[in-house]
């Protein structure tokens, strides 16, 4: 999830463990602990795709964290030794802040390793967009009730915290059930076609649970839709989109495919274009913070005098044509596709009136 949501969930967390005995430290302590997870963005693995397959992973691994948690509370508890709150409330306060974080992460469909050393298996539910208002504003609501009130009447102010810690929890509840609701949908549309053995993934659209978007595997391409909660008609009108898989024939064996295939789980696309534009960095690492990650606008186009550039898409992220994560794993010249050091693809923004678009899609009852 976003930066401003872990903040409010740990805040929530911190204020719920030690609000009683810390007030306004104990939301400040969780908060800085509940952001922790994501400082893996200031560190770079080597190259984009390393970036990109090897963030939210040992930081975001419960095992790790459980590990490092009572070293971190020793902070807290030093410097607040005479707040009332003990080393023990102390540890399970950056415990439980540290590890709510990518507990949350894993609804969304980037892909959490939260089990390693166990197995480094990218967890995404994907029942939540990355930035959802309904899910933030209660703990935000909950957290800033709790200070106001905190020193005029201590019990009412963590039953507001405990309140929107409560809501927030019920909606990633019903956001899986939503999902569960329209791939039952899907599945059943599917069910008498030549796509009823396809991989189906079904991910909200932006900033709600309202309306999901629906994309379907096929043979050489993908089919790719949206179902509102509101439809009537229990079919999904699905847009088809060609890929060309075959160039990664001769790539079997590279490191960069397979890890791209293995953490997109198989959702994503191939395609071949000499405009091909690159950014700078990696979208993944402090480069984006800097700004060294372009627009596909500023970007370079990539020079390929040795052939034309074959990309991968991660088709999880983004809509057609706007992907957030695609990059330049070889060249295809003269019949023949091979290996090269992969290069990150800007993303492309949609235009300003994409959401607005996405919006009357939810009431379109017409499907």
């Amino acid at each position: 999830m976003d930066s401003l949501t872990q903040i409010a969930l740990g805040a929530a967390v911190g204020t719920a463990v030690l609000g009683r005995k810390a007030g306004a430290r104990a939301a400040l302590w969780g908060a800085v602990f509940g952001s922790l997870p994501d400082l893996d963005v200031l560190m770079s693995y080597g190259d984009p795709v390393r970036d990109f397959t090897f963030h939210r992973a040992e930081s975001h691994s419960l095992f790790w964290l459980t590990v490092v948690s009572p070293f971190l509370a020793a902070l807290p508890a030093r410097v607040h030794r005479t707040a009332g709150a003990g080393f023990r409330g102390w540890w399970l306060l950056a415990w439980l802040a540290l590890v709510t974080h990518p507990l949350l992460d894993a609804f969304t469909v980037y892909g959490t390793q939260l089990l390693l050393p166990f197995s480094d298996y990218p967890v995404g539910i994907g029942s939540m967009f990355i930035v959802d208002p309904l899910y933030t504003l209660p703990l935000i609501i909950g957290v800033l009730a709790a200070m106001r009130l905190r020193r005029r009447d201590p019990d009412r102010a963590l039953r507001w915290n405990a309140a929107g810690l409560a809501l927030s929890t019920v909606y990633l509840g019903w956001s899986v059930a939503a999902q569960a609701h329209v791939e039952g949908v899907v599945n059943r549309a599917l069910a008498a076609g030549p796509l009823a053995t396809s991989r189906v993934l079904v991910t909200p659209a932006p900033f709600n649970t309202l309306l999901w978007r629906v994309v379907v595997m096929d043979v050489d391409g993908y089919q790719e839709g949206f179902h509102s909660l509101f439809d009537d008609d229990p079919q999904v009108a699905l847009v088809r989109h060609r890929s060309d898989a075959t160039l990664l024939a001769p790539l079997q064996d590279d490191w960069t495919v397979r890890r791209l295939a293995w953490f997109s789980k198989g959702f994503y696309g191939v395609s071949s274009a000499t405009d091909t534009q690159v950014a700078k960095g990696s979208a993944s690492t402090l480069g984006q913070l800097l700004g060294l990650v372009d627009t596909a606008a500023a970007a370079d186009t990539l020079a390929a005098p040795g052939g034309t550039p074959v990309v991968m898409t991660d088709l999880r992220m983004g809509q057609t044509p706007w992907f957030v994560f695609a990059f330049v794993v070889a060249e295809h010249a003269e019949g023949q596709v091979r290996a090269v050091p992969p290069r990150q693809v800007p993303a492309e923004r949609p235009p300003p009136g994409a959401l607005p678009l996405l919006w009357r899609r939810i009431w379109d009852t017409s499907g």
